[in-house]
């Protein structure tokens, strides 16, 4: 069975096929220009790392264009991490980008490693595990965070490693959820957010626990984040949209198959709005710059509002 992930690589991928090809062509030498000599891609300043080349990484194996050189440099930059003490989102980033490059390219980045370096992996990963079912940041952290759960989740099935005690995981869960619907980050959190929503609803459709009831309140709070730029707010005290909580929302709509529940004419307007003529996406209104983490975000926003009708993965 494929892993959320790899679904979802799929899923954008359809989507992305039906652009025109100007556009695919564009954001494809928007991402090639910011991969840097190591092979990795960066932020906004500083050097490669993990996270950034994770997303370059994902965005070009939806372009269909993660192949040859490009595929090669960014093994070789990934190579070099193998050794690393990295954090959660590193770890999935290192781990997912991994699977990327053997799926799209025929390259297994691990393929010298350990026999024993998925166990050794699962276990740092279950060591952020806390009382209440969910999993901390980092070994210091002592609140479990909704999207490290999801995280250490996704990291957990691109291994092919088992979920231990998965019903804790449910409960704690369920305990973020907030009155008026959507999901907070951690339990001290006063109000949902959009990406913890996601990333809450995400766990939850792999542990197959969702009910009509958390659907429901979900709807409602995701409807709600929409505002009259067209795309979605992060929060309710934050006014001003942002494509991450766009892709996000939308994603967990299109999941629940209810993306029809808010104005889509207007989400995609909204995300062409932040695309620039030479490639790549900004972050939301306020922004001047255009990295590759919010390119992802753009690129999948506008996947997620032209997937056929008919592409199934059943």
């Amino acid at each position: 069975m494929l892993s959320y992930h790899e679904q979802l690589t799929l899923r954008l991928a359809a989507g992305i096929g039906e652009l025109d090809e100007a556009t695919r062509a564009r954001h494809t030498q928007f991402l090639l220009a910011k991969q840097q000599p190591d092979g990795g891609f960066a932020g906004r300043e500083g050097a490669s790392d993990l996270y950034y080349t994770s997303f370059g990484l994902r965005s070009l194996a939806i372009l269909g264009e993660l192949h040859g050189e490009v595929a090669e440099n960014a093994a070789t930059f990934l190579q070099t991490k193998l050794g690393g003490n990295e954090g959660v989102v590193d770890f999935l980033s290192l781990i997912y980008g991994a699977k990327l490059l053997e799926t799209a390219a025929g390259i297994d980045i691990f393929a010298g490693a350990s026999p024993q370096w998925r166990r050794s992996v699962a276990d740092t990963l279950n060591s952020l595990r806390r009382k209440d079912g969910g999993y901390a940041k980092g070994p210091e952290g002592m609140a479990s965070s909704t999207y490290h759960t999801f995280l250490v989740l996704l990291c957990l099935q691109l291994i092919e490693q088992p979920i231990p005690q998965p019903e804790a995981m449910v409960t704690f869960l369920l305990s973020q959820e907030a009155e008026d619907g959507g999901f907070r980050e951690i339990r001290a959190s006063k109000r949902a957010g959009t990406n913890p929503t996601a990333a809450a609803i995400g766990a939850l459709r792999i542990l197959d626990s969702l009910t009509e009831e958390i659907i429901d309140g979900t709807l409602d709070f995701l409807v709600e984040m929409q505002n009259n730029e067209g795309g979605l707010r992060a929060n309710t005290r934050i006014p001003i949209a942002d494509v991450l909580s766009t892709f996000t929302g939308m994603l967990t709509l299109t999941d629940l198959e209810a993306l029809h529940e808010i104005e889509t004419t207007d989400a995609l307007t909204y995300v062409r709005g932040l695309e620039q003529d030479r490639g790549g996406f900004f972050g939301a209104a306020w922004d001047e710059v255009a990295d590759v983490e919010y390119t992802f975000y753009g690129l999948g926003s506008l996947a997620l509002l032209h997937v056929p009708h008919d592409f199934s993965l059943e």
